[in-house]
């Protein structure tokens, strides 16, 4: 498959192999752009240059599933990166309840609206191993998880941009304490959370921490993570209203590797004119 069936042009107007530097022939790339059945020039262009930017930064191979809603429907917003096959092992979305999908991303109602991702942590991570984010348009002080899944010991792991007292932030990694803390003002930006080792779990926003958390280390729960809710054992609650555009799991990142995500995001928001 090449770049020229997708139409991609540099300033000349002519097909190339290489549009401002960057590969267009990442088979990865082409892989997702042929299943979402995108053929919108700018939004190919941000496909293809954001896993060239992940490959480049060595963050490709830690990611597991990454959602980057581009598109604007149901059927393209679906899809992970890194496995665009239409299946539940492939940690393709499913869908239920209320949801908005439009340029921006994806955006749930906050009574209904959950995505199930399949991304089972106790199978596809381990406690120490793992890292989630999420880049959030909307600045919403309403209660709920932007994504999680906890057992009936609330191992697991779920963000809370807000918590339910809407002044704090309320995240854990594989911690059965959700240890709330550190004011947030603002829901908008890339928010990351690794475990960094068994002990210790960190935040970012925007590639700068703003929080740890020191506690013992607990297990992987056998749940799977949902996005705009918190699955709780087998109950999805804890609904809210932000914005997806952007979301993965993965392995832990490392500081400097957290930066360079938020460079990458950041420059694909921007590519899609969605940035904040």
């Amino acid at each position: 498959m090449s770049v020229a069936r997708f139409g991609l042009r540099t300033r000349s107007g002519q097909v190339s192999g290489i549009v401002q530097g960057i590969s267009t022939t990442d088979a990865d790339a082409l892989a997702f752009i042929s299943a979402t059945g995108i053929t919108d020039d700018t939004q190919q262009y941000a496909i293809i240059a954001l896993v060239n930017d992940l490959k480049t930064y060595g963050l490709w191979a830690k990611m597991k599933a990454i959602y980057p809603f581009v598109g604007g429907t149901a059927s393209t917003h679906k899809f992970n990166l890194k496995d665009p096959r239409d299946l539940d092992v492939a940690f393709r979305l499913t869908f239920s309840g209320g949801w908005t999908h439009s340029s921006t991303g994806a955006l749930p109602n906050g009574t209904t609206g959950f995505a199930d991702t399949f991304y089972n942590l106790s199978l596809n991570s381990t406690t120490s191993n793992v890292s989630a984010g999420i880049y959030s348009r909307v600045n919403s002080i309403l209660a709920g998880a932007d994504f999680g899944g906890v057992d009936a010991s609330f191992n697991g792991t779920q963000v809370f941009l807000k918590d339910l007292s809407s002044t704090t932030l309320f995240c854990a990694n594989n911690f059965a304490t959700n240890g709330s803390g550190n004011f947030i003002t603002d829901t908008r930006g890339l928010f990351v959370i690794i475990k960094e080792n068994i002990n210790s779990q960190k935040m970012f926003r925007n590639g700068t921490q703003i929080r740890q958390s020191t506690t013992t280390g607990n297990t992987a729960p056998n749940v799977s993570v949902v996005l705009g809710a918190r699955r709780s054992n087998v109950t999805v609650n804890n609904y809210n209203s932000r914005e997806h555009s952007f979301t993965y799991f993965g392995d832990t990142l490392t500081t400097t590797e957290i930066t360079d995500l938020y460079t990458a995001v950041q420059a694909y928001q921007t590519s899609l004119s969605r940035n904040i």
